[in-house]
């Protein structure tokens, strides 16, 4: 007689196989959770605690593998590095991806998975990076020109040959990745490097020229009348300006500045840059990202398109490029200064935060709380961490702390019940919004522990009433954002630690330990885990 409760079992089991098996089989992607957009890796989300090579150090495997042991040794789950134009292409047609294939086992071998940064036809703005047969084939393989004439070592937007040669090498790159790495090792692709003119506003060949008077393409006008109510604020001032028009020149458009040669610059940058990811993707469809040289950019005061590189995606043309570049998934941020300005700005509804480089100081180790928290940012990564052992060792705590409790803060970003926040001796006190109540932060001082520089923490609401927080240096207190009684009273706190993600509880802290039944306090030595629970009354 059949068992049905077992046959039931059974098929299950073997549907759940089947499910694993294909989430195994995709390559890594995009996907919406609520209002984020998180990183889809082996059919799990995945959060990016990275660092970037110099530019170099994967240009010899010798070279790299010490480096590759010490990111793994400092908690890093994600290596960004090169992979140049010159070296898998040194003869046109002929490609030697073993640069690539020992990245890629080198990574694996320490447990890391990888972003690759394609140096094609530019590399912060300049064309270093292509063969010499490109190099050396003027005729063939055009630059930019400035306005005295003279060419730039920059290959121009303008030609086609330029465009296809690297994406011909591109798509070949992204081919043999999904050939050899079955074990999707690489996770995510940037193409290009801090691309733009630079030493000029614009090209000024005579066939960019040309191009520069003919009528905005249609295809920008037809994507900004669509997104016309959530174009980047100072863009759309620039379009007003004008009067809104949809046909006429760039200057008919946008009127007679260095800010209209960006513009031009930026949706010709977008569609080259465009072609090339689109060449990728057909090969291999993983996500591609563009990142940015950041000037001091403000909207009503720019520094000079040409001293940073023009036409990158810089904010106030990410509308071009979201026009021009649609195989683009993300326009990432360069982050040297102005930390919190640039996340805002580059977290939009269409555009997830990803930070590929940002600078090497104190203030980073803590200001990853904030982008996963607050912008519930797909990764981070400090460039050039093999130099700075000390900087990176300190990252590495913040990273390890993060790692614990990363599958609370994949499982909650984009519901409104999470957020992040670092705090200064010149910002010592903030208040911030999670979920049912708003959360007062400040610096916890105590004779007995040190205080951090930067104290830093992310906060989750797990339920009614309940949260989780993880991090150092902070006293907390809660306040109720929703109709109720006023007054919040703490039921119990607990603090403990995430093994294998589950919670493991240890002590019950009451007492001094939870500022005397007012709210958390957070030793400023480790990062620390606690969940609380509270009640209200009048």
């Amino acid at each position: 007689m059949l068992n049905y409760s077992k046959t039931s079992a059974i098929i299950l089991l073997v549907i759940g196989s089947l499910c694993n098996s294909f989430a195994q089989q995709q390559p890594p992607h995009l996907k919406k959770q609520g209002t984020a957009t998180q990183l889809i890796v082996d059919g799990k989300p995945y959060l990016v605690l990275g660092g970037e090579l110099h530019n170099s150090t994967s240009a010899s495997l010798d070279y790299m593998a010490p480096v590759l042991a010490k990111f793994s040794a400092w908690h890093l789950n994600t290596a960004l590095a090169a992979v140049c134009w010159d070296l898998i292409e040194p003869q046109e047609g002929k490609f030697d991806f073993s640069l690539v294939d020992g990245l890629i086992q080198q990574a694996r071998r320490n447990n890391l998975h990888l972003g690759v940064l394609w140096f094609g036809s530019w590399k912060n703005g300049v064309s270093t990076y292509p063969p010499a047969w490109v190099k050396t084939n003027l005729k063939r393989f055009p630059r930019a020109q400035n306005k005295d004439g003279g060419s730039l070592d920059i290959l121009s937007t303008f030609n086609d040959a330029n465009v296809n040669a690297d994406a011909k090498a591109f798509a070949a790159l992204m081919k043999h990745i999904r050939e050899v790495d079955d074990a999707h090792t690489v996770i995510m692709v940037q193409v290009e490097n801090e691309v733009g003119v630079l030493g000029d506003s614009r090209d000024r060949s005579t066939l960019a020229n040309d191009v520069f008077k003919r009528p905005v393409p249609k295809e920008l006008f037809d994507y900004l009348k669509k997104n016309k109510a959530n174009l980047m604020p100072g863009f759309a001032k620039k379009w007003e300006a004008g009067g809104f028009k949809t046909s006429g020149s760039w200057e008919d458009i946008f009127g007679i500045s260095a800010s209209t040669d960006e513009m031009f610059m930026a949706w010709n940058y977008a569609r080259y840059v465009g072609k090339i990811a689109a060449a990728g993707k057909a090969e291999y469809p993983l996500p591609m990202f563009v990142n940015t040289w950041m000037a001091e950019w403000r909207e009503t005061a720019q520094a000079k398109p040409g001293s940073y590189p023009s036409g990158g995606p810089m904010p106030y043309v990410m509308d071009i490029w979201k026009a021009g570049a649609p195989s683009i998934d993300i326009l990432s941020p360069d982050i040297y200064s102005n930390f919190e300005e640039r996340n805002d700005l580059y977290h939009r509804s269409d555009n997830p935060l990803f930070i590929p480089e940002v600078v090497r100081e104190a203030k980073t180790t803590a200001a990853i709380f904030y982008a996963l928290g607050h912008h519930d940012a797909i990764g981070f990564s400090p460039f050039g961490m093999e130099s700075l052992p000390d900087f990176s060792a300190d990252l590495g705590v913040s990273y390890a702390a993060i790692a614990k409790i990363a599958p609370e803060i994949l499982a909650h970003q984009g519901n409104g019940v999470i957020n992040g926040a670092f705090l200064s001796k010149d910002n010592p006190k903030q208040t911030i919004k999670v979920g049912d109540y708003d959360l007062v932060l400040g610096i916890a001082k105590h004779y007995s522990f040190p205080t951090p520089e930067y104290p830093a923490g992310i906060f989750i609401q797990t339920g009614q009433d309940e949260y989780l927080v993880c991090g150092r240096g902070l006293t907390i207190n809660f306040k109720p954002n929703t109709p109720g009684d006023p007054r919040v009273g703490i039921l119990q706190v607990e603090d403990g630690t995430f093994v294998n993600g589950s919670w493991v509880a240890g002590r019950r802290l009451n007492g001094d330990e939870i500022l005397s039944g007012g709210g958390l306090r957070l030793r400023g030595d480790y990062y620390m885990y606690q969940k609380i629970k509270m009640y209200r009354y009048k």
